[in-house]
């Protein structure tokens, strides 16, 4: 009776139906054991992995096996035992799916924190999926599912979720994207994601292999600065049509005032309407007058101080180290990003001669730089 109370198991194999079983143990009954000359199947994406006495014995790729000393190193020693080799094998089998779980999701329940060089320091939310895997199977078994039968997706997917999410942070930063370029830069931050995250996720026997940003949005009030830029760059010079509206505006308001009558209404309205309509178009005026000016350094025409390009001659404005080719300040000695030292070159703006360094006055006519 003893003898036959066990089950003799001739082929290990597991045949994977599921969408999230990542490690399965066969066989799941303690009295099943395994002979020699068994046979073990292994299928594309899956890792056997053979464990005896609490040590992994040996791993498995992608095959088919027969399990006899001949070709199975560490049988011999499993299998020296006085009855001979037909005996029974007391080691445990475990499956490692190795294939992509795709299509898990992610998101910041908290804001994440993002320096940016024309907003200062905003709050940052955002969501989308990701993919990983199994990359180092003995590693995987080491350090997160230990010896469970069963392990599932859900069993690891939030670690990797917050593992994902603690290197966003790191990943916007050192991508260099402004909050103004986010839209249109989602692919660039995905990959330094990947970059950055996949450190941590190889501690573990895991691979991230795709991360898909979704949205990443600015706070409220970012977004409501973002909006008034756009209307005035929608604008341009049509500046004073937008005083004229918003003075038309004003005066359907004051017009609809109870307080007076109709035509008291209608007097106070335009009045009001006309005074804020100049007064806007004022304060418009007054922010063109106060635009920084500059000279050319080709041709000394006025421009504007934050402009690159001249409109009157095209001549760049902007200061390019010759090693790294970084924007530098017009009057840096050094690159602040390599070391390299800046050798200026501009043109009088009266002879046209060839100026070398911070040069006050022309060499050839003298004329005041």
């Amino acid at each position: 009776m003893g003898l036959f109370s066990k089950q003799l198991l001739s082929v290990l194999e597991w045949k994977d139906e599921s969408k999230d079983i990542i490690v399965y143990r066969h066989p799941v009954d303690k009295r099943e054991e395994i002979m020699n000359s068994s046979t073990l199947v292994v299928r594309e994406s899956q890792v056997a992995l053979f464990v005896h006495k609490g040590e992994i014995a040996d791993v498995f790729g992608p095959g088919t096996y027969k399990l006899n000393t001949e070709n199975i190193p560490f049988l011999t020693k499993l299998l020296s035992l006085p009855t001979g080799f037909n005996s029974r094998i007391k080691a445990e089998v475990y499956f490692v799916n190795t294939k992509q779980f795709i299509g898990q999701k992610w998101g910041t329940q908290n804001p994440i924190m993002m320096r940016d060089a024309d907003f200062g320091s905003i709050r940052l939310r955002g969501y989308g999926t990701f993919a990983f895997k199994v990359d180092d199977a003995k590693l995987f078994m080491k350090e997160v599912f230990g010896t469970n039968g069963l392990y599932k997706v859900e069993d690891v997917a939030n670690q990797c979720r917050s593992i994902l999410i603690q290197n966003i942070s790191d990943a916007i930063g050192e991508s260099g994207v402004s909050a103004l370029d986010l839209v249109s830069n989602y692919r660039e931050i995905a990959d330094k994601i990947l970059e950055v995250a996949n450190k941590d996720y190889s501690k573990m026997g895991l691979k991230l292999c795709q991360v898909v940003v979704e949205n990443l949005s600015l706070p409220e009030e970012v977004e409501k600065v973002l909006d008034e830029r756009s209307k005035l760059g929608i604008l341009g010079d049509k500046m004073g049509s937008y005083a004229q509206y918003q003075a038309a505006q004003a005066m359907r308001d004051a017009a609809q005032n109870p307080n007076g009558g109709n035509f008291a209404g209608l007097g106070v309205g335009l009045g009001a309407g006309t005074t804020i309509g100049r007064m806007f178009g004022e304060s418009i005026a007054s922010v063109k007058d106060e635009t920084p000016k500059k000279k050319c350094v080709k041709c000394g025409a006025s421009i504007d101080k934050e402009t690159k390009f001249c409109p009157e001659c095209g001549a760049s404005q902007v200061t390019l180290c010759p090693k790294c080719g970084k924007e530098v300040s017009p009057n840096a000695k050094y690159c602040i990003n390599c070391g390299e030292k800046i050798v200026t070159e501009n043109k009088c703006p009266k002879c046209g001669a060839t100026i070398k360094g911070n040069a006050k006055f022309c060499p050839e006519c003298g004329e005041k730089l």
